[in-house]
């Protein structure tokens, strides 16, 4: 045993910046729809065209609350037949505190949708159970490389090469 001991309440250092902090305040549903224009017997695998888009806003309400938006949808096709088409646009209300304006557009393209993305997946999942079809399991996204995508083809379209890092 020591005769020293740690202080029990250490002091904070004053210098010391606050650290960034990003809270969930809700999650819902904005909008979802199901549609199955004909459930013919399926021999085949369908193929299945998957749609993911991730939009955020600032709230009216301010203080570095922001929704995020992520929007999934799935069409399957066996042959030229449309089994079913679904779309669900999945919300989150975020609060961003002490974060930079440079940190604030990751944040808010990559982090929330990652923590949106297992609850807008289990909804699509059961919603394509319930419509007669087996639960279509979408794969897990990397947001990363879908937000330096969307970085590089707005870049494109400014006529401005992306930077790189």
């Amino acid at each position: 045993m020591t005769d020293t001991s740690a202080p029990a309440n250490p002091t904070p250092d004053d210098k010391a910046p606050p650290a960034p902090s990003l809270r969930v305040l809700g999650q819902y549903v904005k909008d979802l729809s199901f549609e199955n224009p004909g459930h013919p017997p399926v021999q085949t695998q369908p193929n299945i065209d998957l749609g993911i888009d991730v939009g955020a806003a600032p709230h009216a309400d301010g203080n570095g609350l922001f929704e995020v938006s992520l929007k999934l949808s799935a069409k399957a096709l066996a042959g030229d037949t449309t089994l079913f088409i679904t779309e669900l646009d999945y919300a989150g209300l975020f609060q961003l505190s002490n974060v930079t304006e440079k940190q604030i557009e990751p944040m808010l393209l990559i982090e929330c949708p990652r923590l949106l993305f297992p609850f807008a997946r289990r909804i699509i999942a059961e919603i394509t159970r319930e419509g007669g079809f087996p639960p279509l399991m979408i794969d897990p996204v990397d947001f990363v490389q879908l937000y330096q995508a969307q970085y590089r083809k707005a870049a494109e379209r400014a006529g401005t090469p992306p930077s790189e890092g």
